[in-house]
């Protein structure tokens, strides 16, 4: 397994926190099938390998293939396999595919629970930064971007894309109670950041205009 987990968002302790989290979650839900939820979770970004050499690809859905193979070549019964295929495949937040038993809803909730918080503020910095995105863009008056109506893909687009909407997105009110926990620190990231930039930027732009007049006198 943890030959599959060379970026740093999706390490092995990802894993181990996502196993964590959905035992959790487990505790609060009836008729579980804990064999089948901890093979999930363990296997869920078995494919993250093949999307990072392949940005086409999706994870969940090379990894529910890929997992889907490890089991029946374990001794998993058909049925069994195909059923952690199943959650694997609907696990991904931008998969379009909502997960439909409740083992695939726990996965769903618990990876999304580590997105949250200043957990996943750290993941997803980590994440842009290995694949090359950057914490914000300029428009060209050099004004911050904050994510909330352009289409950068940078840090600040993908909170407002993505984790601060993550918190009413859950199956399960485990989790929302979790993450819930979490969110006050994802939110003061990101103003934190806004409230450093912007002043940097007006200040820097009002320095170097008094420059260029200064030379043109």
């Amino acid at each position: 397994m943890s030959q599959f987990m060379k970026d740093s968002a999706h390490d092995i302790e990802h894993i181990y926190r996502v196993l964590y989290f959905a035992l959790d979650i487990a505790k609060h839900e009836k008729d579980v099938n804990m064999d089948i939820l901890i093979s999930a979770c363990l296997l869920h970004d078995i494919g993250r390998q093949k999307q990072f050499e392949n940005p086409k690809l999706c994870h969940a859905k090379v990894g529910s293939e890929m997992a889907y193979a490890f089991c029946i070549e374990n001794g998993y019964s058909q049925e069994d396999a195909t059923h952690v295929k199943e959650c694997i495949a609907s696990h991904r937040f931008r998969a379009n595919q909502p997960p439909q038993s409740i083992e695939a809803k726990i996965l769903f909730d618990a990876d999304k629970i580590d997105v949250c918080g200043s957990i996943g503020i750290a993941r997803t910095l980590f994440y842009n930064a290995n694949i090359g995105e950057p914490l914000y863009f300029v428009d060209d008056n050099r004004n911050i971007l904050d994510g909330t109506h352009d289409d950068h893909p940078s840090f600040l687009h993908e909170y407002n894309y993505k984790l601060k909407h993550l918190y009413d997105k859950f199956y399960t009110k485990r989790a929302t109670q979790i993450a819930n926990e979490r969110q006050a620190h994802a939110i003061a990231f990101y103003e934190s950041i806004l409230s450093e930039v912007i002043p940097t930027y007006e200040n820097g732009k009002k320095l170097v205009a008094e420059i260029l007049d200064d030379t043109h006198e």
